[in-house]
């Protein structure tokens, strides 16, 4: 089964990047005819959209299945005084120590 996810994921990629090629070719066509720019045709739209929805569950499934996050589980081990303790802030060279002298 995750051959088959694989391969939407690798078709959807295919068919945005089909899609970005023909919003690109369409501009350079707009630009070529001295047209205006007003918005891309509505198959390119749709084809991007559709995509993206394809690429969005393609990665969902390829990715497998999500853990569950436990906060509690590191604030279990530790006391309420040593709870706001973070020794990666301590400074030992700071300003205060030329007061010391």
């Amino acid at each position: 089964m995750a051959a088959f996810h694989k391969l939407v994921l690798s078709l959807g990629f295919l068919s945005m990047f089909h899609a970005a090629y023909s919003a690109a070719q369409h501009r350079s066509y707009l630009r070529l005819n001295e047209l205006d720019f007003t918005g891309l045709p509505s198959d390119i739209f749709l084809q991007a959209l559709l995509s993206l929805l394809i690429i969005m569950y393609g990665v969902l499934n390829v990715a497998g299945n999500f853990k569950e996050i436990k906060a509690s589980a590191d604030l279990d081990s530790k006391s309420w005084e040593t709870f706001r303790n973070i020794p990666s802030f301590y400074t030992f060279s700071h300003r205060g120590k030329s007061f010391a002298a």
